[in-house]
């Protein structure tokens, strides 16, 4: 297994694993949003790839405390091929953002997860890792 950051030439292997995120797009669309990800100096994404496929990602944003002094890492996307999990994928990705994360300075990371039945294996992982749960998240569309 190698990890890697993702390059402009991954944006097929991008768009397939968004949609077995929960969120169906087009190469374009997916084109558009690294281009726009990309150009932002506080975004990370990294890719998983195993025997030469791509089948895992992660992706990752830098932010700043209000509440005190220092910065965090948020994951706002995460993904692994449902075809290659319980290999050690996910951690293996969790692992490198915590490693980007220290580098960059951040005292924390955080992500948000779906509560949903699909999504109660990424929960254990999660778990398994350090991470507890924390909040309740709430989202509006502006639409």
């Amino acid at each position: 297994m190698l990890i890697r950051e993702a390059t402009v030439n991954d944006i097929e292997a991008l768009t397939s694993l968004m949609e077995q995120l929960g969120y169906p797009t087009t190469i374009k669309s997916m084109r558009i949003r690294m281009n726009n990800i990309e150009s932002s100096s506080g975004y990370h994404t990294l890719l998983a790839s195993y025997e030469g496929k791509i089948v895992g990602m992660i992706g990752l944003v830098k932010g700043y405390y209000y509440e005190m002094d220092g910065s965090y890492i948020r994951t706002v996307a995460f993904v692994v091929d449902v075809d290659f999990r319980g290999r050690g994928i996910g951690k293996k990705l969790l692992e490198e953002a915590e490693d980007w994360a220290r580098r960059m300075g951040a005292t924390g990371i955080g992500l948000n997860s779906g509560n949903r039945p699909e999504r109660l294996n990424a929960h254990k992982l999660y778990k398994n890792m350090g991470y507890i749960e924390k909040s309740i998240g709430f989202a509006k569309s502006l639409n």
